[in-house]
């Protein structure tokens, strides 16, 4: 076991894939000699060459394109994207090609490819750099999105993302890379892709997220038990395939959810959750599912990020809004 936060288990996993399969390389802006602009990859291009973490052009249409030819020919390539405002230019690639391969060929071929994007605001970086905008991956059948929110999350699913045999799109939470520590098995270990991960185990009200938004929904989880309120909380950690039996079992305890996340309320994922769980949970409601999301807005500024952003206190409060129904 090792202290360390996401960003240092996001490299350890790399390291072990690189080291353990010499058909996995890393490719994308400045993921060699830099390491990333998170470094993220720090030291990995030192280690295993130039030829096999691999320093592209700035284009994200070339980066998937060239990791989609890739994995076709039998590599299993780990692109980074850097941020998920950059991302959109290889939109083409990723729904009319990586996501499509397997159905289009018959199952004769396969892209088994991991496309890693940074996402999230809370860094006062520009509006590019701060979307969350995954719901759009979610909807492109053939893909598999995957969200950690801990270090121990982040290493089990990418080395399990790794192992896939087809597409997966995981999505990092830039302002939680280094907000959270934890000990983290040394030697390679994978999650489950679709299972849902129970937090925090409440009687009261179930609070569903994912990715850098845990963090505020623990705090609003405190703040409840302040009031005598027992909150569920539950991470997604995968939001396709989407572990819809542990959000059910808990719904219907409860009688309660409300889903949070920082993309815009309009066909956020968030939507998408509430009338799954309500599909199943409808006679068990005690009180309508409510959503906490970030505005129908392009993201902010630094200034303004706070106003953007859910916080603590505006989830808590859409939690004691269920207990009055």
């Amino acid at each position: 076991m090792t202290v360390r936060n996401i960003a240092q288990a996001i490299n350890d996993a790399l390291d072990l894939a690189l080291g353990k399969d010499e058909a996995v390389v890393v490719f994308g802006e400045d993921v060699g000699r830099t390491g990333g602009v998170f470094r993220v990859t720090d030291g990995l291009r030192e280690q295993y060459g130039a030829e096999r973490v691999i320093d592209s052009p700035v284009a994200e249409s070339g980066i998937v394109g060239v990791g989609f030819g890739m994995a076709v020919g039998g590599l299993r390539p780990v692109l980074e994207l850097q941020f998920m405002g950059f991302s959109y230019p290889a939109y083409d690639q990723i729904i009319n090609h990586v996501a499509r391969i397997r159905n289009r060929s018959r199952h004769r071929f396969s892209a088994p490819l991991v496309i890693r994007i940074p996402y999230g605001g809370g860094i006062g970086a520009a509006e590019h750099h701060s979307e969350s905008m995954e719901a759009i991956y979610t909807h492109i059948p053939g893909l598999k999105v995957l969200v950690p929110s801990t270090p121990y999350d982040a290493k089990g699913l990418l080395l399990a993302a790794i192992e896939d045999p087809d597409p997966v799109v995981y999505l990092e939470p830039i302002r939680l890379y280094r907000a959270v520590k934890e000990d983290v098995p040394d030697e390679w270990y994978t999650l489950p892709i679709g299972a849902a991960r129970v937090e925090r185990e409440g009687d009261d009200v179930t609070l569903i997220t994912w990715g850098a938004m845990t963090k505020e929904t623990r705090q609003a989880a405190d703040l409840l038990a302040d009031e005598d309120i027992s909150a569920e909380v539950i991470d997604l950690r995968s939001l396709v395939p989407l572990d819809l039996e542990t959000l059910v079992e808990s719904v219907g305890r409860t009688g309660r959810a409300v889903v949070i996340h920082e993309a815009p309320r309009t066909s956020g994922f968030g939507g998408e959750v509430v009338a799954s769980v309500q599909e199943e949970c409808l006679f068990s409601l005690a009180s309508p599912i409510l959503r906490v999301t970030g505005w129908d807005t392009v993201f902010p500024l630094k200034r303004s990020e706070h106003h953007y952003l859910p916080s603590a206190s505006r989830i808590a409060a859409a939690a004691r809004r269920t207990l009055e129904s």
